[in-house]
């Protein structure tokens, strides 16, 4: 048998092949590596792209995409892709929500009704106000709004927030100093609340706000707190008055026309006396004038029939009856009508 050559463990036969196998496990294995490193790079860069490319709009939302900060569309609500790398962005716009902006207070707890922030420097200053006679009072008021025009909203003003509280203020201020403090306390207050919401609405309209002003309201008015004591009293004072004038107008309207009655009653009863003086006075001059008539035509017998005539009034109404005749020595009965006994002398 002929002898074998020594064996060498590792790769290759002992040929000298064995550099060349392990050169070739060598690139491949190099080869694996840069394509997993490949498929890492184009993963991660499909990551990125995705990422700074894709954006969600929410259904009370649109975004306004801009290119390199000049605008070019507004996205609806739904997933879009921009540009990635910053080329593309997306401003999103809460169009269907309502915002509200508070004045003269804040809210610090939403599960609680609103604690006014009394300590608050700056809503203290804007709700203090004078009123159109001179007066102070600390008005407290909500802005309800929504965005209507989300172009103008982004790129109109450069602060709509800060623009509309501004804007807000000095409007109510001027209705309120158009108003007296009664007013605005109590009867004018609905009138000032859509007068004011009208004249805000004007401003936003002519600065290009892009806001609708759906409410505005006023949440409390009281005179400041320094004098709010001294003002209850002057309230209570002033009801104490209208009460007063109330009753006296009740006493009033109880007696004077009841004796405004009374007194048209006499009046009407006097005119009624007049008219019937004046009637029967007229009609015994008519009755004189007739009878001086009659005289004139036969004197003697009128003149007994008028006697005769007194008589029959007077005689009746006497219930005894006397006649006496100096020329008579006794007492003469006269027509039968002593019934009464003998007459006496």
């Amino acid at each position: 048998m002929a002898a074998r050559g020594p064996q060498r463990g590792g790769f290759g036969n002992g040929n000298g092949n064995g550099s060349s196998d392990f050169g070739q496990l060598g690139g491949r294995f190099l080869r694996g590596i840069a394509s997993r490193i490949g498929l890492v790079i184009v993963a991660i860069a499909l990551l990125v792209l995705a990422y700074t490319g894709y954006y969600q709009v929410e259904p009370e939302e649109v975004a306004l995409v801009t290119r390199l900060g000049k605008y070019m569309y507004t996205a609806q609500p739904g997933p879009h892709f921009k540009l990635p790398f910053g080329v593309d962005a997306a401003i999103k716009v809460p169009v269907q929500r309502q915002l509200k902006e508070e004045f003269g207070f804040r809210t610090t707890r939403t599960d609680v009704r609103s604690e006014y922030a009394e300590s608050d420097e700056g809503a203290d200053q804007e709700s203090r106000m004078l009123t159109g006679d001179l007066n102070v009072a600390d008005v407290e008021w909500i802005v309800q709004y929504k965005i209507r025009d989300p172009y103008q909203y982004v790129f109109r003003i450069r602060d709509v927030r800060g623009t509309l509280r501004d804007v807000s203020e000095s409007v109510m201020r001027k209705v309120v100093g158009d108003h007296s403090v009664t007013e605005v306390l109590t009867v004018g207050r609905e009138a000032i609340q859509a007068l004011a919401k009208e004249e805000l609405q004007q401003l936003c309209n002519r600065y290009q706000m892009g806001i609708e002003v759906l409410q505005l309201v006023l949440q409390d008015v009281n005179p400041p707190e320094a004098v709010r004591e001294s003002f209850n009293e002057v309230n209570q004072a002033i009801q104490e008055r209208e009460r007063a004038i109330n009753q006296a107008w009740a006493a009033y309207n109880a007696v004077v026309p009841e004796a405004k009655g009374k007194a048209e009653q006499q009046i009407q009863n006097a005119e009624g006396y007049a008219t019937e003086r004046v009637n029967n006075a007229q009609g015994d001059v008519q009755r004189f004038v007739a009878l001086q008539t009659e005289y004139q035509k036969a004197p003697a017998v009128t003149r007994s029939r008028l006697y005769l005539e007194a008589m029959g009034e007077v005689l009746p109404k006497a219930r005894r009856r006397i006649f006496i005749d100096d020329k008579v020595q006794g007492v003469l009965p006269l027509f039968g009508n002593v019934s009464e006994g003998a007459a006496k002398p």
